[in-house]
């Protein structure tokens, strides 16, 4: 059975069209990464997924169940991680993640807690008020609530957003064990290293439409790789308004970046120009290539 199933789903805020027919797949038992720029669409879709919002046309489906007729069992069966946090402040950190097990019906749940906390480093500050977290700190905790009792799907919304790296790969670990017990692990992520690392399928989401899916490696197979061209520091007043024009965020002394498609261009400007290019190269093909060339 497929964890989720999404069919021409649309949404629309007033004249702005967010989602337009969307349609995917996602497999119990992995994880699904969901990759687009700032407002591209990804959090209005989880919150479709998650019975936070309903679709204006289309149909969803998670754990073989109709998002809008059975919402309420749906919530059982699911948690999110979403980017805002929803922690109280004047709790203690243990406090909210054991209010959070209460809520969720749980009684036996000091092991699972107990659990997390080690986890996630949480040990060090979990009986000290939330207003006193650094950003790291609520993030972290955050997560380890969306986690508590034993849901099928989780949704994580950019769950790594201001989490230093050791905690970092530690969630990474967390995930994969999610997936190897059987969850379905829905993502978001603004690192591209995350998506590679971690997920079964990636799907790209453009202006509200899926452009491109696929597994990572299906995915960077038929991507074109993308250039880096390096020009000399005393050419350099030459050379910004090149890459200015061509819409290529560019530094002094650094190698440039340029997508396949926009690489023959850029370069003929600059020999034009007169701007010595001291290396000109051919990257390999990965997913920050394959998410240049989408969103260029």
């Amino acid at each position: 059975m497929n964890a989720i199933e999404v069919n021409n789903v649309t949404k629309s805020f007033g004249q702005v069209h967010v989602l337009r027919a969307v349609c995917l797949t996602v497999r119990q038992g992995e994880v699904f990464t969901l990759l687009g720029e700032n407002g591209a669409g990804k959090s209005t879709l989880i919150n479709i997924l998650t019975t936070l919002s309903r679709a204006d046309a289309g149909t969803v489906t998670v754990l073989g169940q109709d998002v809008e007729q059975n919402g309420n069992a749906i919530r059982q069966k699911i948690s999110l991680n979403a980017q805002a946090t929803t922690l109280d402040a004047e709790f203690s950190g243990y406090a909210n993640l054991k209010l959070i097990a209460q809520l969720r019906g749980g009684r036996n749940y000091q092991q699972q807690l107990d659990t997390l906390i080690e986890r996630l480093s949480l040990g060090d500050f979990i009986q000290r008020k939330v207003s006193t977290y650094s950003g790291g700190m609520r993030r972290r905790l955050d997560l380890a609530m969306s986690l508590i009792g034993d849901p099928a799907v989780i949704f994580l919304d950019e769950p790594t957003t201001g989490v230093d790296p050791k905690n970092r790969l530690a969630l990474w670990q967390i995930i994969r064990e999610l997936r190897d017990a059987g969850k379905t692990v829905f993502l978001t992520t603004q690192y591209l290293d995350e998506a590679d690392q971690l997920s079964d399928h990636i799907a790209f989401i453009k202006d509200g439409q899926i452009v491109r899916q696929g597994t990572p490696g299906e995915i960077k197979r038929v991507a074109q790789p993308g250039y880096q061209v390096r020009v000399a520091a005393a050419d350099w007043d030459q050379a910004a308004p090149i890459f200015a024009a061509h819409h290529v965020p560019a530094t002094v002394d650094t190698p440039v970046a340029l997508t396949a498609e926009g690489a023959p261009a850029v370069l003929q400007a600059l020999l034009a120009a007169g701007v010595t290019v001291q290396s000109y190269t051919q990257d390999e093909a990965n997913l920050e290539t394959v998410f240049m060339n989408i969103n260029q």
